[in-house]
């Protein structure tokens, strides 16, 4: 662990030194070395690659570019180095606990029995040590500050012996139909707020299938804090009616209401003729997700004048009946670190009939992350539900092939999914299956996937109108396909981003998005034809989108977006 940790920091440095230095090119419009490039994409023969002209041009207005979303604050701690200690001296080793780690016995009740102790003293770090270890329950990280933590991913592995369904029951979808809800939520390792976990199972087993966001199990679980006058994305600071209910420190969830005539719908899709001629009023899955729903962390608080952790993801304007409102408490600080999940294997389950064999889930969680954990044999990789500010460093997605190899909905915001690998499956899908890929939908903005190796999958854009999301540094064998129902309205919001993907197969669906997304960027993406699933653009008239260094990734620079825009601060 000591040396790949080591490894993995020098190369951070490395890159953001390489970032810092594209910044300051950017900022001064002064690149040094080589020539401008051709007018191609290409660098100039016997040239090196240059800074992007689109690249100049986000630097000089970063908070409020139109195609690009400013996203250098994504993941756990706006951006920081995940942990290395909790900060809690408590150490639970789960041997002490009665697990043994040889396979031989059912270890979860120890693992689950070290994390309550750990959370029940405030936090602490969970040490599973090298070994595997049968598990045959739900590993639950209920507590903030609570780490669980093997010796690595090559080193500690825990096998699953049983799905969701069994451990929980039957989990319907909200929306109708023969649908396993298990198809895009929960996990084996669950990181969920003890009581957000209890209500959600509670009503699972009631078959009262609920709403999985930030409120509650309904959409109106939630007490006004505070209304907010107007402000323009990319603010940080924003004025209020009342601070008595705020303090520095506080998570908050900033509320926005759609109107009548859906102009919040229209300004996630960027505005203009096309969004003002679309019909949205039949959309009624996409009008479900509304209110936008976004949380974040307050910095300070002078006056009637509060500071936010990140900038605004949108206008606040009055017709959206903007508010400050409390959430369900979330899970702060926790993570898991260094080992495998592999589930049994079992052949992969026809399409929305997952029975739950599911990696690492997040839900209501913030500044959360997992580092260095594979998962194998599962229907659906990482989950990301209701979750925002969370790291995935050093994730693997193998085995049989699965549904959704990560996913992040219902509401999930500012996360970083950064050195991710999805292999190439080890048997043939079943007939009646289906791959999707890196997922986002329901309104999920602002999230970054970055430096990826996905040797099957797709950049799954699922419907929900997405937006301010960006993909970026990431080689592609582009094989899967994208879901959604037609209910859930559009692919794609404004200000969705593609730079510098690679695709290996030269397959164009949701590769490159400029005929597609509004307000959108593909810089850097390979030269791709259309086959197999193919879109038409949801709206009409021009999408104001940008094409540069087309067919061209090795051209492209920055080379990759996140580490660029971290290097520029804000």
């Amino acid at each position: 662990m000591a040396t790949k940790a080591a490894q993995r920091n020098f190369s951070r440095r490395g890159l953001l030194g390489s970032a810092v230095a594209v910044a300051a090119a950017a900022a001064t419009g002064t690149p040094g070395g080589g020539t401008a490039l051709a007018a191609t994409g290409s660098p100039a023969t016997g040239s090196r690659p240059q800074l992007t002209p689109l690249w100049r041009e986000f630097a000089a207005a970063p908070l409020t570019h139109p195609q690009i979303p400013f996203i250098g604050r994504a993941g756990y701690r706006g951006g920081s180095d995940l942990p290395r200690r909790t900060g809690h001296g408590f150490t639970a080793n789960v041997l002490h606990y009665g697990a043994k780690p040889d396979n031989s016995a059912d270890a979860a009740p120890a693992i689950n029995r070290a994390i309550a102790d750990a959370g029940r003293r405030g936090g602490g770090t969970v040490i599973v040590p090298e070994g595997t270890y049968r598990i045959d329950d739900i590993i639950r990280i209920g507590h903030s500050d609570v780490v669980l933590r093997g010796a690595g991913s090559g080193r500690t592995t825990l096998h699953a012996t049983k799905n969701l369904t069994e451990l929980i029951g039957v989990y319907g979808s909200r929306y109708g139909g023969d649908k396993s809800s298990w198809s895009w939520a929960g996990g084996l390792i669950w990181l969920c707020p003890e009581v957000r976990w209890a209500s959600l199972t509670d009503a699972i087993r009631a078959k009262a299938w609920p709403f999985e966001g930030w409120t509650g199990n309904r959409r109106d679980e939630w007490q006004t804090l505070t209304t907010v006058a107007p402000a323009r994305l990319g603010d940080r600071t924003i004025t209020v009616d009342d601070t008595r209910k705020l303090k520095r420190g506080a998570l908050v969830l900033l509320r926005l209401a759609d109107d009548s005539a859906h102009t919040l719908l229209e300004h996630m899709a960027g505005g203009g003729p096309g969004p003002e001629a679309y019909y949205w009023d039949d959309k009624t899955k996409l009008t479900s997700y509304v209110p936008y729903e976004w949380p974040v962390r307050i910095t300070a608080v002078h006056g009637r004048r509060v500071t936010l952790e990140r900038p605004l993801p949108l206008d606040v304007r009055p017709e959206w009946d903007p508010r400050l409102t409390t959430l369900a408490t979330p899970l702060t600080g926790s993570g898991v670190e260094g080992l495998t999940l592999e589930a049994v294997e079992t052949p992969q389950s026809p399409h929305l009939l997952d029975k739950g064999y599911n990696g690492v889930a997040f839900q209501c969680a913030y500044d959360c992350w997992a580092d260095d954990i594979t998962v194998r044999h599962v229907d659906n990789g990482f989950g990301l539900i209701g979750a925002s500010a969370c790291t995935l460093r050093g994730t693997k997605v193998a085995g049989r092939g699965s549904h959704h190899p990560y996913y992040c909905r219902e509401g999930s915001h500012d996360n970083l999914i950064e050195d991710f690998t999805i292999e190439q499956r080890t048997v043939p899908a079943p007939a009646g299956t289906q791959l999707h890929g890196i997922n986002v939908e329901g309104l999920s903005s602002y999230n970054v996937w970055s430096r990826g190796v996905m040797e099957m999958g797709t950049f799954d854009s699922h419907r929900g109108m997405p937006f301010a999301d960006v993909r970026t540094d990431i080689t592609v064998n582009n094989n899967g396909r994208h879901g959604g129902d037609a209910s859930a309205g559009p692919l794609f919001g404004a200000r969705f981003t593609h730079w510098n993907i690679r695709v290996t197969n030269g397959r164009a669906g949701l590769m490159r998005i400029d005929g597609l997304a509004p307000y959108s960027a593909t810089v850097g993406v390979s030269e791709v034809t259309e086959s197999d699933q193919t879109d038409v653009p949801d709206f009409t008239g021009d999408l104001h989108t940008r094409l540069e260094a087309y067919g061209t990734p090795g051209a492209v620079r920055p080379a990759n977006l996140h580490d660029a825009q971290r290097a520029l601060g804000h």
